[in-house]
This record gives C-alpha cells, sequence and structure tokens, in this order.
C-alpha cells in the first residue's frame, strides 16, 4: 500500500425526508486494502455503497478520488460523462444479481469485450483472446465464449460478471452481496475465487455484506452499521474477535449459534 488515500470519504449522508440511508460517514480507503461494510438490512450499507460509487447522490458530503495523474477529483462535481468513463475504465461494480451487471442477450465473450471496447481496443482477434483468458482465470471455459449468460449457472454468470468488471484492470472494485442467493458450495469457490484474485491483482475493495463470514474472508478492515451508522470500525480480525459495541457482539454471536 502507499502512504495516499486512492478514495477519501468525508461526512456522506443521504436522506429519504425524515429518514436516514446514511449519516456522517467518514473514511479513508488504501490501494490494495478491502473494506467489508456489513449489518443487516435497512442498516444503510447499500444505501452508502451507492453514494459512494455515484450511483445515488448523497445529501451531504464528498467523495475524492485519486486518479492516474495524481490529483483528487470529487466525484460529485465531476460531469456525467467523467464519472460514466472512470465506472468503464477505473472501477468495476459487482452485483448481488448477475443480471444486473451483465448483457443477458450477447455472447459471455461480448460482454467481456465492450469493456475493451470502451477503453479504446478495436482489434477483434486482440479482444477475443483477452476475453478467453480472462474466462479461463473466472473457471469457465473457453469453449463457453460464444454462449449466452442465460445458459449459464448463477455461479456462472457471477464469476462472468467478475471477469466484465475486471477486464480494464480497475483499480477499485465494488462489490454488493456478491455471494448473495448462491448455494453454499458455490459461495465458497466464488470467495475463493474473488480473493485471489483481488491479491493477485492488487485491487482495492468495498465489499457490502450481511454475511460475515464473507468479510472475514476478504477484508482486511470492517465497517458495522446499524439504522445508517457506522456504530464500529476496525481490522476486520479485531472487530470480529473483539467486537466492542453491543450490536456487533449479538452479530458476532448469532453467527456463533449457528
Amino acid at each position: 500500500m502507499t502512504d495516499t488515500p486512492l478514495l477519501k470519504v468525508n461526512d456522506v449522508s443521504k436522506f429519504y425526508g425524515n429518514r436516514i440511508g446514511c449519516r456522517n460517514v467518514s473514511f479513508d480507503l488504501w490501494p490494495g486494502e478491502v473494506l467489508a461494510i456489513v449489518g443487516e438490512s435497512g442498516s444503510g450499507k447499500t444505501t452508502l455503497l451507492n453514494c459512494i460509487s455515484t450511483r445515488l447522490m448523497p445529501t451531504t458530503g464528498s467523495v475524492e478520488y485519486h486518479m492516474r495523474d495524481g490529483s483528487y477529483r470529487d466525484l460529485y462535481r465531476m460531469n456525467e460523462a467523467e464519472r460514466r468513463f472512470l465506472m468503464r475504465t477505473d472501477w468495476g461494480f459487482v452485483h448481488q444479481n448477475p443480471a444486473d451487471g451483465l448483457r443477458m442477450t450477447v455472447s459471455a465473450g461480448a460482454n467481456v469485450g465492450e469493456r475493451l471496447m470502451a477503453i479504446g481496443d478495436r482489434h477483434y482477434g486482440k479482444i477475443r483472446s483477452t476475453a478467453i483468458d480472462w474466462l479461463e482465470r473466472v473457471e469457465i471455459n473457453a469453449e463457453r465464449i460464444d454462449d449466452q449468460p442465460r445458459a449459464f449457472s448463477g455461479g456462472m454468470r457471477q464469476r462472468l460478471q467478475i471477469a466484465r468488471n475486471l477486464v480494464t484492470g480497475p483499480r477499485l472494485v465494488f462489490m454488493d452481496e456478491p455471494t448473495g442467493g448462491l448455494d453454499v458450495s458455490v459461495q465458497a469457490r466464488l470467495l475463493d475465487l474473488v480473493r485471489g484474485l483481488v491479491n493477485d491483482l492488487g485491487l482495492a475493495a468495498i465489499v457490502v455484506t450481511h454475511d460475515l463470514a464473507v468479510a472475514r474472508l476478504l477484508s482486511h478492515r470492517m465497517m458495522v452499521m446499524k439504522d445508517g451508522n457506522v456504530i464500529e470500525h476496525g481490522l476486520t480480525d479485531r472487530v470480529l474477535d473483539d467486537p466492542r459495541e453491543p450490536y456487533t457482539q449479538l452479530l458476532v454471536s448469532s453467527i456463533l449459534q449457528v
């Protein structure tokens, strides 16, 4: 990790009338670091993720991103074209439902290749070769390159979505419940794959999950949210092994009792 944060989140809040989505959240994310945001349904974790990734405009606060030229840019002061370009090149977003992050009616190869075309690649042979390489990296047989995602299992769709997001060499990936809805055996295989790719590529990632086992396996640091507020924040092993807040203790004990 460098001594310069990749992302600086400053007092981000989102209100829906009188209802709190998230309130006064601040943290830095460092290159190569994985941060897990955990909490029960309705805790505000997905609202926060959507604000940080500019999918949702916050009520107050700012998010600054360290650009490749060394400057910091306030994401909310960028124009729409600049944000879209950042999302296609320097960022990835892995949805809980792979159908939300894939084009279901084009081939697996085209799903991966589209991201390459977005950054200027035009050579068909090179694009197809890179797509094959990434399918194999996410454990999809290269022979399936011309199959559409709707012919894939849920686990294969999620792996394809990961390949689509990582093919451009992003520095930051957002993941919203990446193992949600998958069978336990499929979850374990996917988590091993994600952990390996994150480590190999030196990615920074923000992972939203209600599953503390996912947080422990993937993240270096963890934030616990309740009612829109961050109530505990620290190194993942410390938070899980020695939780200080009663709510975090309850979350941890409920997992241990399962």
